[in-house]
Protein backbone atom coordinates (compact mmCIF):
# COMPACT_ATOMS: atom_id res chain seq x y z
CA UNK A 1 0.00 0.00 0.00
CA UNK A 2 3.09 2.92 0.94
CA UNK A 3 4.65 2.48 -2.51
CA UNK A 4 1.31 2.75 -4.24
CA UNK A 5 0.28 5.69 -2.13
CA UNK A 6 3.52 7.46 -2.96
CA UNK A 7 2.91 6.68 -6.37
CA UNK A 8 0.16 8.45 -6.28
CA UNK A 9 0.85 11.45 -4.52
CA UNK A 10 3.77 12.49 -7.05
CA UNK A 11 1.41 11.88 -9.88
CA UNK A 12 -0.98 13.90 -8.13
CA UNK A 13 1.68 16.03 -7.79
CA UNK A 14 2.96 16.52 -11.36
CA UNK A 15 -0.59 16.65 -12.29
CA UNK A 16 -1.49 19.99 -10.16
CA UNK A 17 1.44 21.49 -12.30
CA UNK A 18 0.05 20.60 -15.53
CA UNK A 19 -2.56 23.35 -16.64
CA UNK A 20 -4.16 21.28 -18.73
CA UNK A 21 -5.10 19.11 -15.29
CA UNK A 22 -6.42 21.01 -12.60
CA UNK A 23 -5.64 19.82 -9.37
CA UNK A 24 -8.97 19.10 -8.49
CA UNK A 25 -9.70 17.25 -11.09
CA UNK A 26 -6.73 15.44 -10.52
CA UNK A 27 -6.88 14.26 -7.29
CA UNK A 28 -10.79 12.77 -8.45
CA UNK A 29 -9.71 10.76 -11.16
CA UNK A 30 -6.92 9.32 -9.13
CA UNK A 31 -8.80 8.16 -5.92
CA UNK A 32 -11.93 7.13 -8.32
CA UNK A 33 -10.10 5.16 -10.32
CA UNK A 34 -7.84 3.73 -7.35
CA UNK A 35 -11.15 3.03 -5.44
CA UNK A 36 -12.28 1.26 -8.45
CA UNK A 37 -9.00 -0.42 -9.25
CA UNK A 38 -8.89 -1.60 -5.56
CA UNK A 39 -12.73 -3.17 -5.35
CA UNK A 40 -11.51 -5.24 -8.86
CA UNK A 41 -8.21 -6.46 -7.29
CA UNK A 42 -10.26 -7.63 -4.04
CA UNK A 43 -12.94 -9.00 -5.81
CA UNK A 44 -10.19 -11.27 -8.04
CA UNK A 45 -7.35 -11.79 -5.42
CA UNK A 46 -10.17 -12.49 -2.23
CA UNK A 47 -8.57 -13.99 0.67
CA UNK A 48 -11.15 -13.77 2.71
CA UNK A 49 -15.33 -14.93 2.61
CA UNK A 50 -16.08 -11.83 4.25
CA UNK A 51 -15.40 -9.49 1.25
CA UNK A 52 -18.32 -6.34 2.33
CA UNK A 53 -16.42 -6.73 5.85
CA UNK A 54 -13.03 -6.29 3.91
CA UNK A 55 -14.26 -3.63 2.07
CA UNK A 56 -16.28 -1.70 5.03
CA UNK A 57 -12.72 -1.60 6.67
CA UNK A 58 -10.34 -0.16 3.91
CA UNK A 59 -13.31 2.54 3.41
CA UNK A 60 -13.73 3.52 6.69
CA UNK A 61 -11.20 1.83 9.00
CA UNK A 62 -10.88 -1.04 11.69
CA UNK A 63 -13.68 -1.21 13.68
CA UNK A 64 -11.54 -1.66 16.85
CA UNK A 65 -8.36 -0.55 17.65
CA UNK A 66 -7.55 -4.40 18.95
CA UNK A 67 -7.66 -5.38 15.26
CA UNK A 68 -4.14 -3.73 14.23
CA UNK A 69 -1.27 -6.07 14.25
CA UNK A 70 2.13 -5.40 16.51
CA UNK A 71 3.73 -5.31 13.34
CA UNK A 72 1.88 -2.46 12.21
CA UNK A 73 1.64 -0.58 15.76
CA UNK A 74 5.76 -1.01 15.32
CA UNK A 75 5.88 0.59 11.81
CA UNK A 76 3.46 3.44 12.52
CA UNK A 77 6.23 4.52 15.34
CA UNK A 78 9.02 4.30 13.34
CA UNK A 79 7.73 6.48 10.14
CA UNK A 80 5.79 8.87 12.75
CA UNK A 81 9.58 9.47 14.17
CA UNK A 82 11.14 9.98 10.99
CA UNK A 83 8.41 12.29 9.88
CA UNK A 84 8.84 14.66 13.12
CA UNK A 85 12.12 14.64 12.43
CA UNK A 86 12.73 15.30 9.16
CA UNK A 87 10.09 18.27 9.49
CA UNK A 88 12.11 19.51 12.78
CA UNK A 89 15.59 19.38 10.62
CA UNK A 90 14.07 21.06 7.31
CA UNK A 91 11.30 23.58 9.33
CA UNK A 92 12.71 26.50 7.58
CA UNK A 93 12.95 24.69 3.74
CA UNK A 94 9.15 23.81 4.07
CA UNK A 95 7.90 26.85 5.28
CA UNK A 96 9.72 28.67 2.40
CA UNK A 97 7.95 25.81 -0.32
CA UNK A 98 4.18 26.42 1.87
CA UNK A 99 4.20 30.13 2.41
CA UNK A 100 5.78 31.01 -0.68
CA UNK A 101 6.95 29.52 -3.82
CA UNK A 102 8.08 32.18 -6.01
CA UNK A 103 10.06 33.67 -2.80
CA UNK A 104 11.49 30.21 -1.98
CA UNK A 105 13.11 29.80 -5.61
CA UNK A 106 14.90 33.11 -5.79
CA UNK A 107 16.71 32.36 -2.83
CA UNK A 108 17.72 29.31 -3.99
CA UNK A 109 15.33 26.39 -2.52
CA UNK A 110 15.45 23.46 -4.22
CA UNK A 111 11.37 23.96 -4.36
CA UNK A 112 10.07 20.92 -6.94
CA UNK A 113 12.32 18.71 -4.12
CA UNK A 114 10.93 19.50 -1.38
CA UNK A 115 7.35 19.57 -2.77
CA UNK A 116 8.21 15.72 -3.18
CA UNK A 117 9.68 14.87 -0.22
CA UNK A 118 6.63 16.83 1.29
CA UNK A 119 4.07 14.88 -0.86
CA UNK A 120 5.86 11.69 -0.49
CA UNK A 121 5.41 12.66 4.22
CA UNK A 122 2.02 13.47 3.37
CA UNK A 123 1.53 9.57 1.55
CA UNK A 124 3.20 8.20 4.47
CA UNK A 125 1.19 9.66 7.01
CA UNK A 126 -2.24 8.77 4.64
CA UNK A 127 -0.40 5.31 4.67
CA UNK A 128 -0.11 4.78 8.35
CA UNK A 129 -3.70 5.81 9.36
CA UNK A 130 -5.38 4.61 6.74
CA UNK A 131 -5.87 1.00 8.88
CA UNK A 132 -7.01 2.84 11.62
CA UNK A 133 -9.97 5.54 10.05
CA UNK A 134 -9.91 4.23 6.31
CA UNK A 135 -9.59 5.80 2.72
CA UNK A 136 -12.40 7.97 3.21
CA UNK A 137 -11.63 9.13 6.14
CA UNK A 138 -8.29 9.97 6.70
CA UNK A 139 -8.62 13.54 4.57
CA UNK A 140 -10.45 14.88 7.31
CA UNK A 141 -7.90 13.53 9.75
CA UNK A 142 -5.12 15.72 7.99
CA UNK A 143 -7.56 18.77 7.32
CA UNK A 144 -9.82 19.01 10.36
CA UNK A 145 -6.80 19.99 13.17
CA UNK A 146 -5.28 21.95 10.42
CA UNK A 147 -8.67 23.97 10.51
CA UNK A 148 -9.29 24.02 14.16
CA UNK A 149 -5.87 25.63 14.62
CA UNK A 150 -6.14 28.25 12.10
CA UNK A 151 -9.41 29.39 13.86
CA UNK A 152 -7.43 30.40 16.91
CA UNK A 153 -3.56 31.02 15.74
CA UNK A 154 -2.53 33.47 12.45
CA UNK A 155 1.17 32.71 12.51
CA UNK A 156 2.42 29.01 10.93
CA UNK A 157 4.62 27.50 13.95
CA UNK A 158 2.03 28.16 15.88
CA UNK A 159 -0.92 26.47 13.54
CA UNK A 160 1.91 23.77 13.03
CA UNK A 161 1.94 22.81 16.56
CA UNK A 162 -1.51 23.79 17.96
CA UNK A 163 -2.64 21.31 14.92
CA UNK A 164 -0.44 18.66 16.02
CA UNK A 165 -1.62 18.85 19.33
CA UNK A 166 -5.22 18.49 18.47
CA UNK A 167 -4.29 15.72 16.22
CA UNK A 168 -2.78 13.33 18.74
CA UNK A 169 -5.44 14.63 21.14
CA UNK A 170 -8.08 13.95 19.34
CA UNK A 171 -6.68 10.44 18.53
CA UNK A 172 -6.45 9.66 21.91
CA UNK A 173 -10.05 10.83 23.03
CA UNK A 174 -11.27 9.21 19.99
CA UNK A 175 -9.27 5.74 20.55
CA UNK A 176 -11.02 6.14 24.52
CA UNK A 177 -13.98 6.70 23.77
CA UNK A 178 -14.95 3.85 20.92
CA UNK A 179 -13.32 1.70 23.41
CA UNK A 180 -16.17 2.62 25.80
CA UNK A 181 -18.77 3.04 23.84
CA UNK A 182 -18.19 0.07 21.13
CA UNK A 183 -18.18 2.11 18.25
CA UNK A 184 -15.81 2.15 15.39
CA UNK A 185 -12.47 3.92 16.09
CA UNK A 186 -11.88 5.80 12.82
CA UNK A 187 -15.74 7.84 12.49
CA UNK A 188 -14.97 8.23 16.12
CA UNK A 189 -11.77 10.04 15.96
CA UNK A 190 -13.10 11.77 12.95
CA UNK A 191 -16.32 12.76 14.98
CA UNK A 192 -14.02 14.16 17.73
CA UNK A 193 -11.92 15.99 15.43
CA UNK A 194 -15.21 17.82 13.75
CA UNK A 195 -16.24 18.39 17.60
CA UNK A 196 -12.95 20.00 18.37
CA UNK A 197 -12.98 21.94 14.79
CA UNK A 198 -16.55 23.73 16.08
CA UNK A 199 -15.37 24.46 19.79
CA UNK A 200 -12.13 26.50 17.87
CA UNK A 201 -14.44 28.10 15.53
CA UNK A 202 -16.67 29.68 18.21
CA UNK A 203 -13.46 30.24 20.37
CA UNK A 204 -11.73 32.12 17.55
CA UNK A 205 -14.53 34.29 16.86
CA UNK A 206 -15.27 35.09 20.87
CA UNK A 207 -11.64 35.86 20.61
CA UNK A 208 -11.68 38.12 17.78
CA UNK A 209 -14.52 39.63 19.00
CA UNK A 210 -13.15 40.83 21.98
CA UNK A 211 -9.94 41.90 20.56
CA UNK A 212 -11.87 44.04 18.22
Amino acid sequence: MLPITIVCAILLLKTGQNTKIKGDAAIAMISVGALAFGYLLMNIFSTSSNLSGDVCSTLFGSTSILTLKKEEVWLCAVLSIVVVLFFIFFYNKIFDVTFDENFARSVGTKVDLYNLIIAIIIAVIIVLAMNLVGSLLISALIIFPALSAMRCFNSFKSVTICSAVISVICALSGIVISILAGTPVGSTIVAVDVVVFFICYIAGKIVGGSRA
